[in-house]
């Protein structure tokens, strides 16, 4: 693999040549060693690859003495939840989340539900980098055994929510690891249940797992055929979800996101959210509304998970539909928040349409200029004061991933590529005169700046 093993969401690339089952094993053999973990929960999407993955990870742990409990097909989520329930030391899912099925990963929960962050992982990695394995006695190794406590998810779901109203829900696991648990838990409820693609698929024949507005148009149609109240697709773990209104339309990811921190906020009288540096400024514009606060984390939901546990937030999530609720466990959890959602619509007395109304949309852009590898973090060095003095009349400045300056009327966010030579600048504006301003502004600095680097 790449000089670093892990990303921002664990272990992931393609199957047999990125990742291995020699690696798989290693990792679980790591984790054993590092953590010194004696209960560890495994679980797996549905991807084809999943077993033979699992089973390579499972003898990396037993052999470094743990004890594994195999959960077989579950969301991320039930995963997560489950590890903190039933006070597991670690929680190992094996998933590429929303990325093609030729691809899986390994993500590792911690006994709170938090994923592991960089600290972490980095110890992971010097581990198996390093060789340095603790391999038991053979008295000593671990056992295996196979349970299904997903009851124990329905439960917290049917207590955390009580739904007065009958709603009709069109469920589109998109054959995924929440192809059972989402359409049982609506019915449970006391929803009208119409599954689509609830099946096990670990090639995703139907859809791509990743639920973006192209891939659900079907979704949409059928929600408008139906005359149904909502529709709710996952991810290929179940980790993310993305809503179609009553409408037939794709609920923005920003807006909904927005609108139901500013739902929370109200309902608690204030709080912290999370969100990230990429999300929309209607986040503040929704929760400040409400006497709430917006902290700002990295890309990436472990980075979300952490700051909300550091800041005590009452809610975070990042705009592709990946909500964390803290108040229950710290990993994204697609059907706890689509519940989550409907009951707020339901005190609100509002459709989703209408629940989405409120939320300002504004514009956003997006540009990329190439830059050398060798030179691209050297130019990132120099971008914060470049953009400093091009935009003086800045009224909030973020170095806490890439550099990020919020103006009255928007705000731009430069980042370096952590995989392409590029560096990538996202501008959102209140309109798409502001925003165009803020993009030629910013991109002729980055150009400058990398002109000059790679004379």
């Amino acid at each position: 693999m790449k000089s670093k093993l892990f990303g921002s969401s664990g272990v992931r690339g393609l199957v047999n040549v990125d990742l291995t089952p020699t690696l798989a094993a290693k990792v679980g053999l790591a984790v054993a060693t590092f953590c010194k973990a004696k209960k560890v929960f495994v679980a797996r999407d549905t991807r084809v690859s999943g077993l033979m993955i699992e089973n390579a990870l499972v003898s990396g742990l037993l052999a470094g003495g743990a004890d594994v409990s195999c959960l077989g097909v579950v969301p991320t989520p039930v995963l997560a939840f489950l590890t903190k329930q039933l006070n597991a030391d670690a929680g190992v899912m094996i998933t590429a989340s929303h990325n093609p099925p030729q691809y899986n990963g390994i993500k590792i929960f911690n006994s709170d539900s938090v994923a592991y962050g960089e600290k972490r992982q980095n110890e992971i990695e010097r581990v198996i980098e390093s060789g340095r394995f603790r391999f038991v006695g053979w008295r000593d190794v671990g056992e295996v055994s196979f349970i299904d406590k997903s009851a124990l998810y329905i439960e917290m779901i049917k207590r955390s929510v009580k739904l007065r109203k009958k709603w009709h829900i069109i469920v589109d696991p998109g054959c995924g690891a929440a192809y059972n648990l989402a359409p049982l838990i609506f019915g449970r409820l006391g929803c009208k249940v119409t599954a689509v693609n609830a099946h096990p698929d670990g090639f995703f024949s139907s859809r791509s797992p990743e639920p973006n507005p192209d891939v659900l148009r079907s979704l949409a149609r059928i929600v408008r055929d139906f005359g149904a109240d909502v529709g709710v697709a996952y991810d290929g773990d179940g980790d993310r979800v993305s809503f179609i209104d009553e409408k037939g339309s794709f609920a923005d990811f920003d807006r909904v996101l927005a609108a139901y921190a500013a739902y929370l906020v109200k309902k608690k009288k204030g709080g912290v959210v999370v969100t990230n540096v990429e999300a929309s400024m209607c986040v503040e514009k929704m929760v400040e509304a409400h006497h709430g606060k917006v902290v700002r984390a990295k890309v990436g939901d472990v980075y979300v998970a952490e700051a909300i546990k550091r800041y005590k937030a009452v809610f975070g999530g990042e705009p592709c539909g990946a909500w964390i609720h803290p108040q229950i466990h710290y990993c994204p959890d697609g059907i706890l928040s689509s519940v989550l959602l409907l009951k707020a619509m339901e005190e609100k007395g509002e459709r989703l349409s209408e629940f989405v109304a409120e939320t300002p949309e504004y514009v956003t852009l997006r540009e990329n200029v190439h830059c050398k590898n060798e030179v691209k973090y050297e130019v990132m060095e120099k971008v914060e004061n470049g953009l400093k003095m091009v935009f003086p009349k800045f009224t909030e400045s973020s170095i806490v991933d890439g550099v990020r300056l919020a103006f009255k009327n928007g705000w731009i966010l430069v980042r370096a590529s952590g995989t392409e030579p590029l560096i990538r600048l996202t501008v959102e504006g209140e309109s798409l005169k502001a925003a165009k301003e803020i993009m030629s502004k910013g991109v002729a600095l980055v150009k400058k700046l990398v002109e000059e680097m790679e004379k």
